[in-house]
């Protein structure tokens, strides 16, 4: 039974993801012909300051909310005062949080982003902390309880929110400028948090395993144990979160000093940042599911110092990242420039996209990678390791974007997520005593993302152009990537359930 779940979880969880890259990604499109590009490179920089304070609100306790509650239902413990006790706790971070952001808008726009039409978008979006955090520690909850239903429904409507209201607001506002377009779009942004924790609370209310129940205790956690793990993941979100918003800060300063003028070069920004990224980190919400299941579940075999356990799980995920992340780059490779033209228009942003197409898999390997770190409460080495890839990224902006343009961002892009997918996949195999199996994880996923790739390229030189053309190649190359991962998610499909639960996926899968 619990097999069946956790497969059946995996799937909700892949299918809820894809939707909801989906709504994202018609989203971006929707608001990048209504902004252009300058006004996405505004947006990107008024999200690049909003996510140090999301890191402030809801980076630790979100973090916590999963390893404590799989903690305490693997103590034999009710969850009714562990959920309070980590929503009173993101409650309070997400307050704390929105009152700093109300109160440092006007330096931050005027000093570090050096746009006043920044501010507008940041009271906008400053109230939605509060509503983040708390939705936050529930899904986390949820996600221990191994229900992710509620975690899907309540993200489903909230981008459902989020599209109306900014398609609604931007019809009002446009007309009035960047700066009003974009906190069209980030009120949307806080309206939609506030709908996602009120739809969060009822399902908890309506959770029978999250009420109090006889013999529970006061409380469910020790502040010690809160602390322990919010703490050191704030801090390291927190500081990573503002050199990243430093760094977003300086790419458009050194643009300008290699294009000579600010809004070409906030427009090159845009279209990278706010435009060929999210299309580079579209098929992410397949992965993002599997780690989102894989992190309490490695968590409760490191706490029971399961070492069989946890590298059966580590071992399947990098397997399955591996294979899919090549066939992901193969495909933005082969396809990021009609995506382009068909999504924005733009032939700049295909150049982007298949460029980027290239580094993709190390992306997709090094977020893995990432979360398999923190089930196993490696946050302190995550946080050494991000230090130092801002670090590199911040003098790299600096010395090489203004001699060589948009081009030199793109090449410090690569090397910084080839610098922490090798840091952090260096600390997982010692953390784990692991040996790597370079051959199931890059080189046998190269080889098929290789031979998909092939009857692509044949077609495109013998087989029909036009639509019907891209058509087929697409054809052609989604049955040469499907039919791999199919069978590999098949042959894993027991080293994924929980170890309890082995016996029944075997079952099942014979049958």
């Amino acid at each position: 039974m619990r097999g069946k779940l956790y497969v059946k979880n995996a799937a909700l969880l892949t299918v809820g993801g894809f939707a909801l890259r989906v709504l994202g990604m018609a989203f971006r499109v929707y608001i990048a012909a209504w902004l252009g590009g300058e006004g996405m490179g505004l947006y990107q920089l008024i999200l690049a300051v909003y996510g140090v304070f999301i890191a402030l609100a809801s980076a630790g306790v979100n973090v916590a909310s999963t390893k404590l509650a799989a903690q305490s239902l693997a103590r034999g413990h009710g969850m009714s005062a562990t959920l309070w006790g980590l929503v009173s706790a993101a409650a309070l971070f997400g307050t704390g949080a929105m009152l700093a952001q109300f109160a440092l808008v006007a330096p931050l726009a005027h000093f570090m982003l050096h746009d006043a039409r920044a501010e507008l978008g940041l009271r906008v979006l400053a109230p939605s902390l509060p509503f983040m955090a708390v939705a936050g520690a529930l899904r986390g909850c949820f996600l221990a309880r191994r229900r992710v239903t509620p975690n899907i429904l309540s993200q489903l409507a909230e981008q459902a929110l989020r599209m109306a209201v900014a398609a609604l607001a931007l019809r009002k506002l446009a007309a009035w400028g960047a700066a009003y377009a974009c906190a069209a779009v980030l009120l949307g942004n806080t309206l939609s948090e506030a709908l996602s924790c009120v739809l969060m609370a009822l399902f908890a209310k309506e959770e029978t395993s999250f009420r109090r129940q006889e013999g529970d205790g006061a409380v469910g956690f020790s502040r010690r144990e809160l602390l322990g793990i919010a703490l050191p993941v704030t801090g390291s979100r927190l500081l990573a979160s503002a050199l990243q918003a430093v760094e977003s800060s300086l790419i458009p300063l050194c643009l300008a000093l290699y294009l000579g003028e600010r809004t070409a070069a906030m427009e090159q920004y845009g279209a990278v940042k706010g435009m060929a990224m999210p299309l580079i980190f579209f098929p992410f919400s397949v992965l993002a599911a599997l780690s989102g299941l894989l992190m309490p579940e490695i968590a409760r075999a490191a706490a029971r110092r399961d070492k069989q356990a946890t590298a059966r799980l580590v071992g399947t995920a990098m397997t399955l990242t591996g294979l899919f992340s090549a066939l992901a780059g193969a495909g933005l490779l082969l396809f990021g420039e009609e995506l382009a033209l068909l999504l924005y228009r733009d032939t700049a942003v295909g150049m982007y996209v298949r460029v980027l197409g290239l580094i993709a898999p190390f992306m997709y390997l090094e977020s893995m990678i990432d979360g398999i770190l923190k089930g196993l409460g490696e946050q302190l080495a995550t946080f050494r390791y991000s230090l130092l890839d801002s670090a590199v990224r911040i003098t790299a902006v600096c010395v090489v974007v203004p001699r060589f343009g948009i081009l030199g961002f793109l090449g410090v892009m690569a090397f910084s997520n080839l610098l922490t997918c090798t840091l952090n996949a260096r600390r997982m195999l010692l953390r784990t005593r692991m040996r790597p199996t370079w051959d199931r994880w890059l080189i046998a996923p190269a080889a098929l993302a290789g031979a998909a790739a092939t009857p692509v390229l044949w077609l495109r030189r013998f087989g029909p152009a036009g639509p019907a053309g891209l058509a087929l190649q697409l054809t052609v190359f989604a049955a040469g990537a499907g039919l791999p991962l199919l069978w590999l998610w098949r042959k894993n499909r027991t080293a994924l359930a929980p170890a309890g639960a082995q016996r029944a996926v075997q079952t099942d899968h014979r049958g």
